[in-house]
């Protein structure tokens, strides 16, 4: 009997391209036993000083773009909300009281990117969370265990050297967006992908202009 590989999927529900990463992986067969991982994605782009491309005007438009001719392309129905980006820590919070069990996963995803569900809005998310079997939303997700959840899966995947999402992690290798799916497939079919001599030079190239001046 074949053994699957683990793997965490570190994502935020605010990323269309962590739903379109997650229906492919839900879809295909990779060979990965996959361990949803919520992570604030604010908390990330925080850490190592970045921001997300809906905060470039121009860049917005065309992500957007992106997304729905992807989402096209690869059959997966999409249709934005109507507010995006939009705050999705209370989303996060009710993932991490669900344990992020993927039908959670699913349901979530599907609500905001196929059906275009207001996840801020106390009451929409009250009555998702009763879809999944929860109940007292607002309270479960106010305690104190379910935040510090999430201050945890966010920390530790800073501390792997996650910087965006959505971002899958297999050991100690990470594949950030929904384009590295086929560099995945190589890596999985050749572990030894990374160790070859040009591969590893990459890790050693000088940098040779920082766009910040060092104070």
């Amino acid at each position: 009997m074949s053994t699957k590989t683990p793997a965490n999927f570190y994502f935020d529900p605010v990323s269309p391209f962590a739903f379109l990463m997650w229906n492919r992986l839900r879809e295909d067969d990779l060979g990965l036993e996959i361990r949803p991982v919520p992570v604030l994605l604010g908390a990330l782009l925080n850490h190592w000083g970045l921001i997300g491309p809906a905060e470039v005007p121009p860049k917005r438009a065309q992500t957007y773009r992106m997304c729905q001719w992807l989402a096209d392309r690869n059959g997966i129905a999409l249709r934005f909300p109507d507010t995006h980006p939009f705050r999705s820590v209370e989303a996060l919070r009710l993932l991490i009281a669900l344990d992020a069990r993927a039908n959670a996963v699913d349901t979530v995803f599907e609500a905001v990117f196929a059906k275009g569900r207001d996840l801020t809005d106390g009451a929409e998310l009250e009555r998702l969370g009763g879809e999944l079997g929860l109940s007292d939303v607002h309270d479960r997700i106010a305690s104190a265990d379910v935040k510090d959840g999430l201050r945890a899966n966010t920390e530790a995947a800073i501390a792997c050297g996650v910087f965006g999402v959505p971002t899958l992690a297999i050991g100690e290798d990470l594949f950030w967006g929904f384009d590295t799916l086929d560099m995945v497939r190589d890596y999985l079919a050749d572990p030894k992908l990374f160790q070859t001599a040009e591969m590893q030079r990459l890790g050693t190239l000088d940098y040779g202009v920082p766009r910040r001046a060092e104070s």
